[in-house]
């Protein structure tokens, strides 16, 4: 029995591991891919929008790609996830390639990732106990958000002091990425060998298509679309525009972070509390009240209007941050939708459904977001995202929170 206990130990430190060495992975690649598109191709906005396509595409084709796997077990499949990511990273930390081909080793790189998201979470929930899941999922997600906020500050310290450069033939900070996470591999391997047993979740590739749920995949492809002007073209304002580097982007990351600590918790207790309306009504609101005034701060330092120093470049960072806040607010559309499923089984089918639409509309959008900035203006960017966000408000204004309670006494009871 001590033995077993003494195993479980060990299972949960190597998971605890595995979670803080891919948080440090990402941090260290993913979260500062756009200064490296910036400074090593000095791309434009519409190649921006169209670096999104091989970036998104994985997102898409993942469910089928790990349905096509099923064969193995979860953390087989993940460690391939790892080989993909490291090899991706790899080469590009090694080498400056054609623009061409680093699209294909950035593609190589975000499919593992893609397949890793999914696969970490069934795989941390094998790991506990039913009775401990809520507990262990926040210390997973805690665990992640510090070393997350970890890889800011080397990020930070890196550029800051030289040692890391985008413009220099080896790109150390992918190569640090990269070993980390042949470090995550190893673990993994560990792992799989202390479990014993494989680990299996079901793969099969199953959408929930019903009427019923037209609303959370109106809410979805809105996000999809608020998605990508959150995540690259509000940096690209801060990168292109007013020309801030990778440690300036790390410290805006890090106080997200640090926020995201506070807000994310926050974020659970105010849905107890207001109830999932009022939240889709706040959620709603944000984004407009946001992308009008990064619309205007845009419009005015690209005209030059407004000085690219001061006052007007620190709300720009608030908004930034604030921004950042947003994507915590994901929890309210998951929460909604196992409000109204029709039957608990609708549920995981249906986000993946949401997941798949997710995608197809950022690689959409973001190509048109690079089209209308190189037209008109990046303000136009964002004043079209606020005016699309008038469609969130709508779905608000349909949630009947009568219905919604009903129906998870529904789900509760069964």
């Amino acid at each position: 029995m001590f033995k077993k206990l003494e195993n479980m130990n060990k299972v949960q430190l190597i998971y605890f591991s595995i979670i803080a060495l891919t948080a440090l992975g990402l941090g260290l690649s993913n979260d500062v891919i756009s200064n490296y598109f910036k400074d090593a191709y000095q791309v434009s906005a519409y190649q921006r929008g169209l670096i999104e396509f091989p970036r998104e595409l994985p997102g898409v084709l993942v469910i089928f790609i790990i349905a096509s796997l099923s064969v193995f077990s979860d953390i087989r499949i993940t460690m391939v996830a790892q080989l993909l990511s490291i090899i991706g990273i790899g080469v590009l930390g090694f080498f400056t390639p054609s623009f061409t081909i680093m699209l294909i080793f950035m593609c190589i790189n975000s499919t593992g990732m893609h397949m890793f998201i999914p696969l970490r979470d069934s795989i941390g929930m094998s790991l506990i106990k039913d009775d401990d899941i809520g507990k262990k999922m926040g210390q997973y997600k805690g665990v992640s958000m510090i070393f997350t906020m970890l890889a800011g500050m080397l990020v930070f310290i890196g550029f800051r002091v030289g040692f890391f450069s985008f413009t220099s033939k080896i790109k150390w900070i992918f190569i640090i990425s990269a070993f980390i996470l042949i470090l995550v591999f190893i673990l993994f391997f560990v792992l799989e060998k202390l479990i014993g047993e494989p680990i299996k979740s079901s793969k099969k590739v199953n959408f929930v298509f019903r009427k019923e749920y037209k609303y959370y995949y109106t809410l979805v492809v809105m996000w999809g679309v608020q998605k990508q002007i959150m995540l690259v073209y509000g940096p690209w304002v801060l990168i292109d525009i007013l020309n801030k580097k990778a440690d300036t982007l790390a410290i805006l990351g890090i106080i997200g972070s640090f926020i995201g600590v506070f807000f994310i918790p926050a974020v659970g207790k105010w849905i107890d509390r207001f109830g999932i309306k009022k939240l889709l009504y706040a959620d709603a609101l944000s984004f407009i009240f946001v992308y009008v005034i990064y619309g205007l701060l845009s419009a005015g330092f690209s005209t030059g209007k407004l000085a690219t120093i001061g006052i007007p470049v620190f709300l720009a960072y608030i908004l930034f941050v604030f921004d950042r806040m947003s994507t915590q607010m994901g929890m309210i559309r998951t929460i909604y939708l196992r409000s109204i499923a029709l039957k608990t089984s609708d549920i995981t089918p249906t986000l993946s459904l949401g997941l798949s639409l997710d995608h197809i509309v950022s690689i959409i959008c973001a190509y048109l977001g690079g089209v209308v900035w190189s037209l008109w203006g990046p303000q136009y960017i964002f004043f079209l995202a606020a005016s699309l966000s008038l469609v969130n408000l709508y779905v608000a204004s349909k949630v009947t929170e009568e219905k919604i309670s009903n129906r998870v006494k529904h789900i509760l009871e069964v």
